[in-house]
């Protein structure tokens, strides 16, 4: 019986979604942590670190109370959209960029913290803008955080399990993960199957690891 790669292709989408998306939010998250001095800092980290320790399926759960036609968000999203975030693409990929969250902004706040401020003062010296210093200065210098936090967000987005089963189900073709599809193959018996989906997952990861260490190894951090 010939392996389905419809999960594998849609788990790449979903991942590559959730890490654009993640980049785009978690850059100036993960910068303003390195850099303020408010008073909510602390609660703000914590809420960012909470999926790190929050089981997948409470997460999954408040999301599905979020995301139904009942709740005033779930029900603005189906007026907009004409469609529920419950057991959709669109709902996996919100829930997949909460629950990788943290995977973003850690290593992006720690990178922003060894670049510190003087390299900043510098360019604002030459009279560069607060966006030309960020991107001419801060990210050039915060590369090892950018390339790790991108590679670890992708690789997590990609293993997810509980969340994606609480928040999207087992549609094929919708939100039919490589997670999922290897739980089912568990469940029917099926371990020949279930084997290569989760061997591959397996070096996957482990590719992932190497690449991150490696890089760390060869863009040593740059310290302002």
């Amino acid at each position: 019986m010939p392996l389905d790669l419809e999960p594998l292709w849609l788990s790449l989408k979903l991942a590559a979604a959730a890490t654009l998306v993640l980049l785009a939010l978690g850059s100036p998250l993960a910068w303003w942590l390195a850099h303020t001095r408010s008073r909510i800092k602390a609660a703000v980290e914590a809420i960012t670190a909470l999926p790190l320790v929050l089981p997948p399926t409470v997460l999954g759960f408040y999301l599905l109370l979020l995301f139904s036609p009942r709740s005033a968000f779930g029900g603005w999203w189906v007026q907009v959209t004409d469609t529920t975030l419950a057991f959709s693409f669109a709902g996996l990929l919100v829930a997949s960029v909460l629950y990788s969250l943290p995977f973003m902004v850690q290593p992006l706040q720690l990178a922003f913290e060894a670049v510190g401020r003087a390299p900043l003062e510098a360019a604002a010296t030459l009279r560069a803008s607060g966006l030309d210093a960020f991107f001419s200065v801060a990210a050039p210098m915060a590369l090892r955080g950018y390339l790790s936090a991108i590679v670890l967000t992708f690789a997590h987005t990609i293993g997810e399990f509980g969340v994606v089963l609480m928040v999207g189900g087992n549609i094929p073709g919708q939100t039919k993960v490589i997670s999922i599809a290897i739980y089912e193959h568990v469940e029917t018996l099926r371990y020949a199957s279930a084997h290569v989906l989760a061997a591959g997952l397996m070096l996957f990861s482990f590719v992932v690891l190497l690449f991150v260490y490696t890089m760390n190894r060869r863009y040593p951090m740059q310290v302002g």
